[in-house]
């Protein structure tokens, strides 16, 4: 006899209370298999596919995609057992009608799963899914599209696959009902160009509806009325962004930084002509290529060791600074998604080279929403290379808990005394925000110090390699 077992949010670590549904990667009917990935949720630090520890048949769902539900919240429920193995092949009407056949089928045994939340500690087979017929299609919304699998009418109150939450964000602010799409991603996903053709279509549409309703005197008097649309008593004219997902827990990271932290900035320009030239002859040696952001990692864990005292935060309940033998470098990375901050685990062992792999593999995985929980925490003190906005300078919030910050704006050609003569040189500013309650500011200015002259003379890092 089927038993029906009840799969809730699990914790997803790292201190994570609640998750958005992004995406659903199963519908009621289907067969899963134990630590089969069933939804991607989007929690403040990352995007997560969540495996079902139970095999069978799913038959409900709670939640529709854009529903942020807590940690422990139910999730979908699993009919496990005779009933839920022995259903035939017929697809979803038949579970959902209760009917059973003779049809046999491998399976795991009764209310046994595995007990694992998170995709990569699975058990060691791969999860078996559930594959569908593709047969050719239309065009959608006036745009080919590749053959979808054939599907079930999605019901009025069911889900709508869109891409992420950005993608319904966007309709949503521009009351663009995701239902009246046909997604022309995998399986009918709503993508991102979806929505802006569709929006497109609709400007175009209205424009020329207004244009042969209106004649030249109504556009006229039409002109003035626009005015009062920035009038604060009108709803029209505002509109609330929630913050929640990364922008939510950025807000409330750089409010308690800004809170607790005591924070001090000091800065300096420094030539980084030579340091540019190393790099230059360091990548025409041959081997992969070394990023100017590596070389500057190198710099901050070499400098880290001479002032260890800013590797460090602070316990307030405690009352005592807790100091860091090991450097785990942070950076920060701007994404669509928002910004976040991987980390760079061990960076005071790595060289120039490891620190190039690790940076573009972190950034990549950033860019794609795939960071781990354990990618994005743990960091020890951070590297902003903000300088790819075009911007010299900034006085960088220190991201809590960590004691310090390291900003670096962009390197150009400017008018520098060199060796007694003005000459061009690459000049790059560089700012130091602290925490005033780990050290004062003779070693925070001696840091900052420290880390110009390493820009500024490369060959000063020989003496601790």
């Amino acid at each position: 006899m089927a038993q029906v077992l009840e799969f809730k949010l699990p914790d997803l670590g790292e201190g994570l209370t609640e998750a958005e549904i992004v995406r659903w990667l199963v519908e009621v009917g289907d067969v899963v298999a134990v630590d089969q990935p069933v939804v991607e949720v989007e929690t403040a630090k990352a995007m997560v596919e969540v495996p079902c520890p139970y095999g069978g048949v799913v038959t409900a769902r709670f939640g529709a995609e854009g529903t942020e539900l807590p940690v422990g919240a139910p999730l979908l429920t699993v009919a496990v057992g005779e009933t839920a193995d022995a259903r035939p092949s017929g697809g979803a009407d038949t579970a959902r009608t209760g009917g059973a056949g003779d049809g046999a089928s491998s399976r795991e045994p009764a209310a046994e799963g595995s007990g694992n939340v998170l995709v990569g500690y699975g058990t060691s087979q791969a999860p078996a899914r559930r594959r569908r017929v593709r047969s050719a299609a239309p065009a959608v919304n006036g745009r080919p599209r590749t053959p979808e699998p054939v599907r079930e009418t999605r019901p009025a109150d069911g889900p709508v696959p869109v891409i992420s939450p950005l993608v319904r964000r966007l309709a949503r602010q521009n009351g663009l009902d995701l239902r009246e799409l046909t997604g022309s991603g995998p399986d009918g996903l709503i993508l991102r160009a979806d929505v802006e053709h569709a929006l497109a279509l609709r400007s175009t549409t209205d424009r020329d509806r207004a244009d042969a309703a209106t004649g030249p005197t109504a556009q006229a008097t039409a002109v003035p009325s626009a005015a009062p649309a920035a009038s604060p008593g009108r709803a029209a004219s505002v509109t609330r962004v929630p913050l929640k997902g990364i922008r939510g827990a950025v807000a409330d990271k750089l409010s308690r930084s800004r809170t607790e932290i005591p924070d001090a900035t000091c800065w300096v320009d420094a030539d980084a002509t030579e340091l540019m030239r190393t790099r230059a002859a360091m990548n025409a040696a041959g081997g992969p290529k070394i990023s100017v952001l590596a070389l500057l990692a190198r710099i901050c864990t070499a400098a880290l060791a001479r002032f260890p005292e800013l590797n460090a935060s602070v316990d307030t309940g405690a009352r005592e600074i807790v100091r860091y033998a090991d450097v785990h470098l942070g950076f920060a990375a701007q994404t669509e998604r928002g910004l976040v901050v991987p980390v760079v685990r061990d960076a005071h062992t790595r060289d120039a080279e490891s620190l190039t792999a690790e940076f573009a593999r972190l950034t990549e995985a950033a860019r794609a929403g795939t960071l781990t929980p354990a990618e994005l925490t743990g960091g020890t003190f951070t590297l902003n290379n903000y300088g790819v906005f075009g911007v010299d300078g900034s006085t960088p919030i220190i991201n809590h808990p960590e004691a310090a910050m390291l900003g670096v704006g962009r390197i150009v050609p400017k008018p520098w005394v060199h060796e007694g003569e003005l000459a061009v040189r690459q000049v790059v500013q560089l700012s130091f925000t602290f925490d005033h309650r780990v050290c004062d500011g003779g070693t925070a200015g001696g840091f900052l110090r420290y880390v110009a002259d390493c820009v500024e003379q490369p060959a000063v890092l020989l003496r601790t390699l």
